[in-house]
């Protein structure tokens, strides 16, 4: 009677353990841990995410920075005397210093992107406008900003006039005197307002970013007219600028 009483109470805890571990597993949820992975999962990607938008806005920055600072490392403020006359200087002309003009302005150079951006100031004597030019070497186009209208003016490169970044660039870093270039002349040309153009954008970067919000026209060259001839009355405003060994002014009219 002992034993077996003492052994029923042994089972009866025995099965009774039992049944609270299958009540016990049968309660879990199999489930239960799956939201938590996939939180944790989630949360991991949103890292991810995070690090790697962190790193592209660092990059970014300190490409546009890098940039920034070797433009500007890159801009001269120069300054030529020149004559009126369009001709050459003789030796014995030199000592004649009342007869110069000077013309100064700041060049910047992109020699990767092969473009040149000019800032000419208002000037001191002269009755030419302010403006800003790019010459883009690889669009093969330039444009004038006349900062006195407000107005941008796209035109083909002329190559036989503007020197390119890298040849300009040797041409100012061989002067050896001072700041200012040596004596140089004055030469003309003269444009003729065509068109307006509307797609700015189509233009290239540098010159979009000159002209975009600003009416924009196309010109074209004109052949100068030697002599006394009668010209029909045009609205023209001058810029005068240098990017070579001599100054230019360019003649931009209005029919």
């Amino acid at each position: 009677m002992v034993k077996v009483s003492f052994n029923s109470a042994l089972g009866q805890k025995d099965v009774k353990k039992d049944a609270e571990t299958l009540i016990a597993e049968e309660d879990k949820d199999p489930e239960v841990g799956l939201p938590v992975q996939q939180q944790s999962r989630a949360w991991c990607w949103c890292m991810c995410l995070g690090l790697a938008l962190m790193l592209s806005v660092v990059v970014v920055g300190g490409a546009c920075i890098y940039r920034y600072y070797i433009m500007e490392d890159q801009v001269y403020v120069c300054g030529v005397k020149y004559r009126e006359e369009d001709f050459m200087l003789e030796e014995e002309d030199l000592d004649l210093p009342s007869q110069f003009r000077q013309l100064q302005e700041s060049i910047r150079f992109l020699e990767d992107d092969q473009v040149e951006l000019i800032n000419v100031p208002v000037p001191e004597f002269d009755d030419s406008d302010p403006a800003d030019i790019v010459h883009d070497f690889n669009r093969r186009l330039t444009a004038y900003l006349d900062l006195s209208l407000n107005k941008c003016y796209v035109i083909s490169l002329n190559t036989s006039i503007v020197m390119p970044p890298k040849d300009f660039l040797e041409l100012l870093v061989n002067i050896k005197a001072g700041t200012y270039l040596p004596q140089s002349y004055l030469i003309h040309e003269e444009m003729m307002v065509t068109e307006r153009l509307e797609h700015v954008d189509q233009l290239g970067f540098f010159i979009y970013n000159l002209c975009r919000g600003k009416e924009t026209y196309r010109l074209q060259r004109r052949d100068t007219i030697l002599g006394m001839q009668k010209r029909e009355a045009l609205n023209c405003h001058k810029i005068r600028h240098f990017e070579s060994k001599f100054v230019v002014e360019t003649l931009i009219c209005e029919p």
